[in-house]
């Protein structure tokens, strides 16, 4: 028996979970040929369809076969599979025709420049030519070596470019018939590449956006992220737009070279593809989720259709204990591998907050207040503790061993040690009291010496350097106090006066040194600063006693603050609105860290959390072929009869050809389109979800060719 899912769904997206599990959960590609068409791809044989610019969508599963890519001209779209199959197939809903390359491969790319000549490349160094719209296909990877192969891109029919692994890329100037292999200057993945007439494009893992004019050296762009970069798309070289990491789209649209142009938009899980039709109208999808993103205004706004919702949830996970102030730190070099310090605990993850593992015990004081591993040597870990009198200590040993390196106490509820992430190996200690001085370390934490012997600070709650600038720092002390030094620490300047206890923490971002957030405990008002910390204003009023906060370190729109309590406060658009994801947590806030968008940790007094995001929406109805055999045309009653809020409906379709099925009011207004569009010879079953329709009798009526009937049905709710 052929069984065959095809769900068709009103409101858009099937359930889908963000996780950090591996791709395959939901799309990989996506195209439209004029606008109004739209294709997405996935594993499995997924397709979705819209007819509307993305409004609403249909999905099907024509194979089983797991679908890569997709690109499209004019009335023709054609699919890359994963055993060297291409299937083609038209903008309107329409049947799947496959066609074998002539070698088993995964197919990665496929671009075709008109409707006869198409290119794709794939795995083991692959590339194939066709030039009479995907009939036929011809090796043509003169040149190339073995390695997979990526993406692939043309210009025109002559001029194309593909990249690989490793650094590998190629050029071509005649077609397709050689390539010429390209110096990099990388040796990472390359993932995408945007063939521009002025320039191209090449986008790949840990943040690579490469750039070559005309015959010129190919130049680095410096994104300042360490997130793979999926996806690259526009209809001009000067408004290029790339996404990736754990849901940010970037832009390179007013000169913004380095892609500093961040778009907001709803997807909180990794985006895998872009696709851009002209200038205002953009399509992404994350491989995680079935949610297809859109934009009708050049990224300005990115929205999910109506009908979707997005709910939050904090996972605790294992390490716990007494936890104050931010023990959250990042392994320097593997962006996957986080530390955190529960009292004199320290614990590693090296999943990406999934799962921990105490790998060593500061064997001074009882309870940490800031820990460091530091990118010069990570054997060499710094922390803050609490003693008699409280410490800074230091292990170069991995956490084996621990020497006591200054002697002074700090605030019992901050975070007293920071390192400069503009120089590695520097780190500040401000202690309690304005003539016990600020330190200051310059060789990874071995020494500190005191930068200022008075301070107008009396018990700082935290210390923040601004990015590019280390002579700027900042402090948020006791009262809710700022202070602002201008030569890193000799002298201070209150630039915000207090407000309610203390500043517990601040944030800020590489990709605008002028910004920093501060939260406020014993008042609800966040603080930010747009001027390097010359003037602070409230940002938001959110409920309950700031305390922790950090900005994505791959997008500056998504700052989390948490709450002496059980809140956590997430904005998505750089401020302008905070909303509470408080599901799941509870305890008092300590630290936080957003490495992305994707990844959110928050480490409460007494145990650790990680965000959990589900998209979701009640499906109209969903479609399955039964069986690839009818003897005629037949509507059966539905069932059950009365309903509520679900019925099912059979009918056989005995050749191929357009459907419709339609469930209409007793005033005969269409409430409710359940299939339409092309279907093979077969039986089909779809399940009708009325819950949102009222109490009454209703008439589906299906029509093929040549064929209408007509039948009631009742919903009692």
């Amino acid at each position: 028996m052929n069984h065959k899912i095809t769900q068709f769904i009103f409101g858009i997206f099937l359930l889908a979970v963000f996780s950090s599990s591996a791709f395959a959960q939901g799309l990989n590609s996506i195209t439209t040929p004029d606008g109004v068409n739209v294709i997405a791809v996935g594993n499995q044989g997924k397709i979705f369809r819209s007819t509307n610019s993305g409004a609403t969508w249909a999905s099907y599963t024509n194979t089983s076969d797991n679908l890569n890519t997709v690109t499209s001209f004019s009335n023709d779209v054609w699919i890359g599979g994963s055993a060297g199959t291409i299937y083609k197939t038209a903008k309107s809903i329409s049947p799947l025709t496959s066609i074998s390359v002539g070698e088993n491969f995964k197919i990665n790319s496929v671009h075709f420049v008109n409707s006869t000549v198409g290119y794709l490349c794939g795995d083991s160094g692959k590339i194939y030519k066709s030039v009479n719209g995907g009939s036929n296909w011809t090796s043509t990877a003169s040149g190339v070596g073995t390695e997979d192969l990526n993406g692939i891109n043309f210009l025109d029919e002559q001029k194309g470019i593909v990249v690989g692994d490793n650094g590998m890329m190629y050029l071509t100037n005649d077609g397709g018939t050689t390539w010429t292999m390209q110096t990099s200057g990388v040796l990472r993945n390359l993932l995408k590449a945007k063939y521009y007439a002025e320039r191209i494009v090449v986008v790949g893992e840990y943040g690579i956006i490469l750039g070559k004019e005309g015959t010129g050296s190919w130049q680095s762009v410096i994104t300042r992220t360490d997130s793979d970069i999926r996806g690259v798309s526009g209809v001009s070289f000067n408004n290029t737009h790339v996404c990736g990491g754990g849901g940010f789209i970037r832009n390179n649209s007013n000169g913004r070279s380095n892609y500093f142009n961040f778009e907001i938009n709803p997807m909180l899980a990794n985006l895998v593809d872009i696709f851009y039709y002209d200038a205002n109208n953009g399509f992404a999808v994350s491989s995680l989720n079935n949610v297809i993103i859109r934009t009708t205004n050049g990224g300005t706004s990115w929205d999910m259709p109506a009908g979707a919702t997005v709910a939050f949830n904090w996972v605790a996970k294992t390490p716990s204990g007494s936890g104050i102030g931010n023990n959250l730190c990042m392994h320097p070099t593997n962006r996957n591998t986080a530390y955190v310090v529960y009292g004199n605990k320290v614990y590693v993850s090296r999943d990406r907050g999934d799962s921990w593992t105490q790998i060593a015990t500061i064997s001074i004081g009882s309870r940490a207040h800031s820990f460091y591993v530091t990118p010069l040597d990570t054997n060499v870990w710094v922390a803050a503790i609490e003693s008699s009198p409280d410490k800074v200590v230091r292990s170069t040993d991995y956490g084996l061993t621990w020497n006591t390196i200054l002697s002074y106490n700090f605030s019992s509820y901050g975070q007293p040690l920071e390192m400069d992430q503009n120089i590695p190996g520097t780190f500040y200690y401000a202690p309690d009291g304005s003539a016990t001085g600020f330190f200051k370390s310059t060789d990874n934490g071995a020494t500190f010496a005191s930068v200022s012997n008075s301070n107008p600070f009396t018990s700082p709650c935290d210390i923040i350097a601004m990015w590019d600038s280390s002579d700027v720092l900042y402090i948020g002390d006791d009262g809710a106090d700022i202070y602002k030094s201008s030569n890193n620490g000799t002298n201070w300047t209150l630039v915000k006066p207090n407000s309610s206890s203390e500043v517990p923490s601040m944030c800020n971002t590489v990709f605008d040194p002028s910004i920093c957030y501060a939260t406020t405990w014993g008042s609800s008002q966040v603080y930010r600063t747009l001027n390097s910390g010359d003037n602070w204003a409230v940002v938001s009023n959110n409920s309950g006693s700031g305390w922790g906060s950090d900005l994505c370190h791959e997008d500056p729109n998504v700052v989390l603050t948490g709450n002496y309590g059980s809140q956590a406060y997430l904005t998505t658009n750089g401020g302008a609105n905070f909303f509470n994801i408080n599901s799941g947590l509870s305890g008092a806030g300590a630290g936080i860290m957003v490495p992305e968008r994707g990844w959110m940790l928050n480490m409460q007094t007494s145990t650790l959390y990680k965000l959990n995001i589900t998209y979701s929406v009640l499906t109209s109805s969903e479609e399955s072929q039964l069986t690839s055999i009818a003897d005629g045309y037949e509507l059966s009653q539905n069932y059950p009869n009365p309903f509520n809020p679900s019925t099912v409906i059979r009918f056989s379709v005995p050749k191929a050809g357009n459907v419709s099925l339609k469930v209409y009011d007793q005033l005969g207004k269409e409430v409710a389109t359940l299939s339409n569009g092309f279907r093979n010879i077969g039986s089909y079953e779809v399940t009708f979800d009325a819950s949102r329709l009222s109490s009454g009798v209703y008439f589906y009526s299906f029509a093929g060719e040549g064929f209408s009937a007509t039948k009631k049905m009742l919903l009692v709710k």
